[in-house]
């Protein structure tokens, strides 16, 4: 995951579009030309010509792009190059809009989950091209690499102890002040809900938290949810959708990926990272529907159904956050709800937040980084479907609707101020291959936040 230094004898890798694409032929030496033409290389978006080296002719490399008045651009269509190219080292030529967006997208598509198999093939290399900050685009692909790392590790190498110690190695990398919570001394220092839910797992529910950056930098909290595997609990789930469940520690390894990138890069945070980790597992143990449990905030919470306990561990790890030194902004990232897919797929994730301005920052950020996401409304009207009959509050409503927004609405019960906090519903799965995101786990929404983070850093204490 990093770029090779600049060097004129690699490759120039040209981009060029349809409406370009002729006059460009007519200047190509005719050699090329008439290889050109014989190959039907038109330049369509996404098309790869390699040009083979003659007497006095050195090789050339066309990439086809979206013309610039195109109304459907993909930002990290670069990335296809990864997969196209030959083995080789590359830099990139003539008509690139954007080179830092370019080489971030090839480091992102080069990327492969290696663990349990070698490589197919050596990949080609991309020099790091001029005038870019090549520091920044390789400290994002390799924090972006090891959150995807994280999440494609199946759950027999990835339990609550490997993640557990995968945030603790990041924090000692970086010389973060960090601590864990195991087992029982959850109950002893108020996570009951964090026990809940995972005290049924073989290795014992627990919550990292850890601290770095300068106490008087912007003051921010990342919350994530790490489910290592999610059975569904008493309320099982059918084996098709257990099928991705390593995946639910996604919010937890997209949280320790913006932490890396902040960390790394030097902001000027005081970064607090608070992890509750479990896996939702069966046995005697087990908590059941109908129990009611009274969660660090005081709130009593009756279960409603078992594998609705991702938004009960991040109630404590929320209730937590907020407490004494409150921050000036809290993110939590969690694969919470399947309603969030239907609503709007794999590719864009909803948020939600009390802040219309920070709603804004947050689009602006994804969309400039192509990191999208969505915002979906905390909508007051669906709120007093959590009211319990013997408990303060439920954790599912009676009815089958609006799944990701009453989640939300269940979290926000737990955070203090909601104009200063953002919850993102992310799903951490490419189905299928696309520019700059292999098939596999994922990251989303981590790059964004970094953008803003660093943006709010800036300019100072954070504004409302």
């Amino acid at each position: 995951m990093k770029l090779e230094d600049w060097s004129p004898d690699a490759i120039a890798v040209d981009f060029v579009d349809k409406k370009s694409w002729p006059q460009l032929l007519e200047k190509l030496p005719p050699a090329v030309a008439a290889y050109s033409a014989a190959s039907g290389f038109e330049a369509k978006p996404g098309s790869l010509l390699v040009t083979p080296m003659g007497e006095g002719v050195a090789p050339r490399v066309l990439f086809g792009v979206e013309e610039k008045d195109a109304k459907k651009r993909d930002p990290f269509l670069a990335g296809k190059l990864a997969a196209l190219l030959p083995r080789g080292l590359y830099r990139l030529g003539e008509g690139v809009a954007d080179p830092q967006g370019a080489a971030l997208a090839f480091l992102l598509a080069s990327y492969s989950f290696s663990r349990y198999v070698a490589p197919k093939s050596e990949k080609p290399r991309l020099c790091a091209p001029e005038g870019i900050d090549r520091a920044r685009v390789e400290r994002i692909a390799q924090a972006v690499a090891f959150g995807r790392d994280l999440v494609n590790t199946p759950a027999n190498d990835m339990g609550p102890e490997a993640l557990a110690e995968a945030a603790l190695g990041l924090a000692a990398k970086h010389g973060a002040q960090s601590r864990v919570i195991v087992g029982d001394a959850l109950l002893a220092e108020n996570f009951p809900l964090i026990h809940a839910v995972g005290r049924a797992a073989a290795q014992a529910p627990r919550l990292v938290e850890f601290t770095h950056g300068p106490e008087d930098g912007l003051k921010v909290t990342l919350v994530g949810k790490g489910v290592c595997f999610d059975s569904g609990g008493l309320d099982i789930k059918p084996s098709s959708a257990m099928l991705l469940m390593k995946k639910d520690m996604g919010g937890a390894a997209t949280t320790l990926a913006l932490a890396s990138m902040l960390m790394e890069g030097g902001a000027p945070v005081r970064l607090r990272v608070l992890l509750p980790i479990v896996e939702n597992s069966i046995s005697a143990n087990a908590f059941r529907t109908s129990d009611v449990y009274r969660s660090r905030k005081g709130l009593t919470v009756e279960i409603g159904n078992t594998d609705a306990e991702g938004r009960l561990i991040l109630a404590d790890a929320l209730a937590y956050a907020c407490e004494e030194d409150a921050p000036e902004l809290l993110f939590d990232f969690a694969t919470l709800t399947g309603a969030a897919r239907v609503a709007l797929g794999p590719e864009l994730p909803p948020f939600y937040t009390g802040d219309d301005a920070l709603a804004s920052e947050i689009a602006a950020h994804g969309f400039r980084v192509n990191d999208p996401v969505w915002r979906l409304p905390l909508w007051d009207n669906y709120d007093s479907g959590l009211d319990g009959k013997i408990s303060d509050l439920v954790s599912v409503t009676s009815g089958g609707f609006s799944g990701s927004i009453v989640a939300a609405l269940f979290l926000r019960r737990f955070v203090t101020d909601p104009a200063r906090w953002a919850h993102f519903d992310v799903y951490c799965w490419n189905p299928s291959t696309k520019p700059g995101r292999p098939e596999g786990g994922e990251v989303q929404a981590a790059r964004l936040i970094y953008e803003l983070i660093e943006a709010r850093a800036g300019q100072g204490k954070a504004t409302r």
